[in-house]
């Protein structure tokens, strides 16, 4: 009861400062820019953000963060957008989309990927927020009591959960995740400042960029696989809202992906020093290995598109735990977030809920409001998203070169980026050929780098001992789920591989 009471008083609070005229219109202006940013390729909510925070000097604190988040939160609906009409992510968490909602897209369902979208994401935001608002002083002491011992076993379950992504050999996809580890160390070691793998390459001393690398991998992997061919314009695409509807079936198979994603991606998202965003990979890994379909993945199912969505969204509301409670970012926007917070003279820590508590929780029904928005937006909007499909394929692919290199370029004004966009372009064609997953590279690359910050961290304060991994019981835990999971990909293999053999030597087993 004091916990709902407290809830309905936080409500009233949030209430009393989102419901202004000035901030709602701070968040319709923020989540509308947001989804038109996202769309395109290439320019997600971090560029938009970055241009936006000089503004944020002359505007409110709460107006110029009812802002900035809803560019975030509408960025996140206008790159899955992007993702599953042209199989192009608008931003680098939006590459899980393209897996399957590309696929539901050439099979003339695109309408019906868009909506399912939408009602994932809003699902998986009102969980984040909810949570937010009900458990974020517990989800903060409890984020508190992870060491590195914790979060680098929690990383090397990422790891081990996207190499089982992939639809062939758990080996390729372990090869692919340790390219991904690699790629991480290129540039400047933070302890010791020596430079690695950069032979003598200026640019290359601040590492490899992540945006280049996404855009590489998926973008321009994805316009040489077409060139030549319209497969995408030419599919029949549905328009009326009668056609865009989910079928019985496909809201049967998504209600579960969409519970379990939104529970993952709050538990990620919550977690001060970690993005969020790589919750969702392991969603599409968890939902592939419990469905009694996983050779539908990579195809159409619906669940690849439905579980990661809510995961997305959820771990995008709790992702504020951290960052306004803690003072720790979970990724680049969220210090973004922290600095707009800073340029406001408002010291992010504890005393932003005690001491600025209309602040703090405004913010957060204005999420509930920005998702409403989005959902009011976009829903309407499906029959002109699905219409980009009818534009000519000699139009439509120069155009997303055009603005992939553009939003790579605006990153850090900076040429080198479009050469590593093109050489990670001919990677991913290379991998395509030879039928390799993008998926666990771009994890791998993630995650390497706080993976090994966290690793070294341990064993410095374990003075080397590589057994307090396994004296902790979170990371005990984890570790023994990683090893689990390994053990599982590869008996799966082995047996289906098993299975095959069998059919090819008696076709009649079949």
């Amino acid at each position: 009861m004091e916990l709902l009471n407290t809830f309905v008083g936080n409500m009233s609070i949030g209430l009393h400062e989102a419901v202004t005229i000035s901030n709602l219109w701070y968040c319709f202006v923020g989540v509308t820019l947001g989804c038109l940013v996202g769309v395109l390729p290439g320019l997600g909510s971090l560029i938009a953000i970055s241009l936006l925070l000089p503004i944020t000097y002359h505007l409110p604190a709460s107006g110029a963060l009812i802002m900035l988040a809803g560019v975030y939160f509408g960025a996140d609906y206008g790159g899955g957008t992007c993702s599953i009409l042209l199989g192009v992510p608008g931003h680098p968490a939006a590459a899980v989309d393209v897996l399957d909602g590309y696929p539901m897209a050439k099979q003339g369902r695109g309408g019906v990927a868009l909506f399912m979208k939408c009602i994932a994401s809003f699902w998986g935001s009102t969980v984040g927020i909810v949570l937010l608002m009900l458990f974020a002083p517990i989800l903060a002491d409890a984020a508190l009591a992870f060491g590195p011992a914790e979060y680098c076993a929690l990383m090397l379950l990422g790891l081990v959960a996207a190499s089982t992504v992939g639809q062939g050999s758990p080996v390729k996809g372990v090869a692919m995740m340790v390219l991904g580890l690699i790629l991480s160390i290129v540039g400047t070691d933070v302890s010791s400042g020596s430079l690695r793998f950069t032979f003598d390459v200026l640019e290359l001393e601040d590492g490899l960029g992540l945006i280049p690398i996404a855009m590489g991998l998926f973008a321009i992997a994805e316009v040489v696989k077409n060139a030549g061919q319209n497969a995408v314009a030419n599919v029949a695409q549905k328009f009326s809202m009668r056609d865009q509807l989910p079928t019985r079936e496909d809201w049967r198979r998504s209600i579960g992906p969409m519970l379990r994603g939104s529970g993952l991606g709050a538990f990620f998202g919550a977690l001060p020093g970690t993005s969020g965003g790589m919750a969702t990979f392991l969603s599409y890994a968890m939902e592939k290995r419990i469905s009694k379909h996983p050779e539908e993945f990579g195809k159409g199912a619906i669940e690849g598109l439905a579980g990661p969505e809510a995961c997305n969204n959820a771990g995008v509301g709790t992702a504020f735990v951290p960052t306004l409670t803690l003072g720790i970012p979970g990724d680049a926007i969220m210090a973004l977030m922290l600095a707009a917070l800073i340029i406001q003279g408002i010291q992010p820590g504890p005393e932003v809920v005690t001491g600025h508590p209309e602040l703090f929780w405004g913010l957060i029904v204005s999420f509930w409001i920005g998702n409403i928005i989005l959902v009011v937006l976009n829903i309407p909007l499906i029959g002109l998203w699905v219409r980009l499909l009818q534009i000519p394929y000699p139009i439509m692919f120069p155009g997303i070169l055009l603005f992939t290199c553009i939003g790579v370029f605006s990153t850090h004004n900076n040429v080198f980026d479009i050469w590593s966009l093109i050489a990670f372009g001919a990677i991913g064609v290379t991998m395509m050929q030879l039928r390799l997953e993008p998926v666990p590279l771009l994890l791998g690359y993630i995650l390497g780098g706080p993976f090994e910050e966290y690793f070294r961290r341990t064993l410095l304060l374990s003075k080397g001992d590589a057994g307090v991994f396994l004296e902790r019981p979170i990371s005990a835990t984890a570790l023994g789920v990683a090893a689990f999971l390994l053990a599982w990909s590869v008996w799966s293999y082995v047996k289906a591989g098993r299975k095959n053999a069998e059919v090819q030597q008696d076709p009649k087993a079949a």
